[in-house]
């Protein structure tokens, strides 16, 4: 204070943050299980603001600061969170805010996924059909899992795998051939607390599946490990996984029939199984500088009751050794299909995001992996995972709507192998949004119908010699000579014209061939003919004249792009496909060798290397020592030539 006389002495005064407000909270609703995306509104947020929950089951993470009236954050909702409100409240150095209701619903059983999906054809007679749950179920009974198909019940048994919440029906008898199917899951179905089977899930209910004319006799393989085969650095917190060459039953897959040993001590842990991956979690951390051994035996059984079998691309039994660390480091997505802020995604897209490292199949799941639009409207889906890639795939139940705006979450839900949940700040954001446009996605797959049983398929012969492995049927039409197995071992059927099955095989090829080379919508015709050292995005390239491609200067790399239903197409319309030794075809973020395609008008010669995709070929294809395969060697009229060769029929 200033008067006449002078200045008094300071007293300070303190100007305090306005306390917080909150108004609402959007959408103010979970489902346990689930993540949640949500936006906060209300006044006077400053940066640091946090957000509380009153009781225990909901995990906050994503907080974003948007402006002084909003914040956005991921509520991640515990299956086994308590139903009914919780009150949600900000606070800053200001105050504590007043509290707004965030309700838990139930999350009630649904159908999440079902093996053969909706639709399916030429489906074996031999094998079985399951049924996976959004949650523990009380074990299902044939009264509770029907399948009929040409005006019959199907007589057979139910087992109920609680570890992957896995119905499995088994047929007591072989199912008809060329017959559609539809298995059905009674409402009167209920999960372990009594909750009746709610009609809404991922996987329709009832479905149908249409058989084809053959069994499945070709026993699974490995195609990847991870960690590595070999690898002499692995990190003492790590789960193992495995991915098979095709679907498993995930009763059979267990600590005795994937075994991880130290020494001759067997090591503790559990095992569960999602897409086509087993994951095995050890009890305890692994030992550090310790040489580990791992198989998986024969015990373990794909739908078809086919025991897993060595010869894949990846070996069957396998070791690593480890280090003295644990990964500490965070798992977020480095890549998401469609990108964040598309304008003109296809309208048939895939969500998919490509993680940092692997992450535990288990956890990405529909609970974790969401997909809402317009606003908060959650879209209808299937979530999988591939391990080999660390993509995780949304596949909406139909279309997307074009010029809505859709929202892309994945939760901390998701883990990665060493247990640590999702975090943010990745080259990706997490959550993203995305508009379709009205096209569909190009190329459009290719549908080899029922020659897509067969790893091996030739007109003329199938010549053999050395120690080759066939993992799929092995067809020759109209031929009849099949040489060299053994040495050559045919994990399968080989089907041997006067075989109507591969008579009918080789007419579905020269359909898919005839499909394949007249295609011409957004066709890339190639400067040169040499492939190697390129990196490639999904599209339909055209060999220049001659019309011959080669693989010859490099590694020729394939890029998905995070779109894991990304299709190639390489068009050799008159010529010949040529791949050098010791070359490879490399996939990456996310691509798969079944979305491949080698259209040759002529003959095929892969040396010995690691070729993957499918080729389909007019004339010859000769595969030289050592060439490995990952994708189907298709001829319509003429030879396949094999010496000491592995050749896998790709899986989904």
């Amino acid at each position: 204070v200033t008067t006449s006389g002078g200045t008094s002495g300071a007293q300070a005064f303190t100007v305090n943050l306005a306390p917080p407000t909150l108004t609402s909270i959007s959408p103010n609703s979970g489902v346990q299980g689930q993540g949640v995306a949500v936006t906060l509104t209300g006044t006077n947020f400053v940066p640091g603001a946090a957000i509380a929950v009153s009781g225990a089951g909901i995990t906050v993470s994503n907080t974003t600061m948007l402006s002084v009236t909003q914040i956005t954050a991921t509520f991640t909702i515990a299956a086994n969170a308590a139903t009914g409100a919780q009150n949600i409240t900000v606070t800053t150095s200001g105050g504590t805010s007043g509290a707004q209701p965030f309700i838990v619903d139930l999350l009630v059983p649904t159908l999440s996924s079902t093996n053969p999906v909706n639709g399916a054809t030429v489906v074996p007679i031999n094998r079985e059909i399951t049924a996976t749950f959004s949650k523990a179920m009380t074990a299902l009974t044939t009264a509770t899992f029907t399948v009929s198909g040409g005006g019959t019940s199907v007589a057979g048994t139910v087992n109920y795998d609680a570890t992957n919440y896995t119905a499995i029906f088994k047929p007591m008898n072989p199912l008809a051939a060329s017959t559609t199917y539809t298995a059905t899951i009674a409402a009167t179905a209920t999960d372990s607390a009594g909750n009746p089977l709610a009609s809404n899930g991922m996987a329709p209910d009832p479905w149908t599946f249409t058989t084809g004319t053959t069994t499945d006799t070709t026993s699974p393989t490995v195609s990847a490990v991870y960690p590595a085969a070999s690898n002499a650095s692995v990190l003492l917190n790590q789960k193992i996984t495995v991915t098979f060459s095709e679907a498993m039953d995930p009763s059979t897959l267990t600590a005795t029939t994937f075994t991880v040993k130290q020494g001759v001590g067997v090591v503790a842990g559990s095992v569960t199984y999602a897409g086509t991956t087993a994951t095995f979690t050890p009890a305890t951390p692994l030992m550090a500088n310790s040489p580990y051994n791992l198989s998986i035996t024969a015990g373990a059984k794909d739908l078809a009751g086919n025991g897993v079998t060595s010869g894949g691309l990846s070996p069957n039994p396998w070791t690593f050794t480890t280090i003295s660390a644990s990964d500490n480091a965070a798992t977020t997505v480095s890549l998401a299909s469609p990108a964040d802020g598309a304008s003109a995604a296809p309208v048939d897209a895939t969500v998919n995001a490509v993680f940092s490292q692997g992450m535990n199949p288990a956890t990405i799941t529909t609970g974790t992996f969401t997909v809402t639009g317009p606003g908060t409207t959650p879209v209808n889906g299937a979530v999988s995972y591939d391990a080999t890639s660390n993509v995780a795939t949304f596949t909406p139940a139909s279309n997307l709507s074009p010029t809505v705006v859709y929202t892309a979450t994945i939760t901390n839900g998701a883990q990665d192998l060493e247990g640590k949940p999702l975090s943010s700040g990745g080259l990706a954001p997490n959550p993203w949004t995305f508009t379709p446009g009205a096209t569909t996605q190009s190329p459009a797959p290719v549908n080899l119908g029922s020659a897509a049983s067969y790893a091996i398929l030739a007109g003329s012969t199938v010549t053999n010699a050395g120690a080759t492995f066939i993992n799929g049927d092995l067809g020759l039409s109209p031929g009849t000579a099949v040489t060299g197995f053994g040495p050559g071992i045919e994990n399968g059927t080989a089907r041997v014209s006067p075989d109507a099955n591969a008579t009918s095989a080789e007419s579905d090829l020269t359909a898919a061939f005839n499909d394949v080379a007249g295609r011409t919508t957004n066709q890339i015709v190639q400067p040169t003919g040499e492939l190697g050292g390129l990196i490639l995005a999904p599209g339909l390239y055209k060999a220049p004249a001659p019309g011959s491609f080669a693989i010859s200067t490099g590694d020729l790399t394939l890029d998905a792009r995070g779109n894991s239903s990304a299709v190639w197409i390489f068009q050799m319309p008159s010529s010949t496909l040529t791949v050098g030794s010791g070359l490879q075809v490399i996939l990456i973020n996310g691509a798969k060798a079944s979305n491949v395609f080698w259209q040759v008008g002529s003959s095929a010669t892969v040396g010995g290397t690691l070729f993957r995709g499918n080729i389909l070929a007019s004339a010859s294809i000769t595969l030289q020592t050592g060439a490995a395969v990952d994708g189907r060697v298709l001829t319509q009229v003429a030879a396949v030539t094999l010496v000491t060769n592995t050749v896998t029929k790709p899986g989904p």
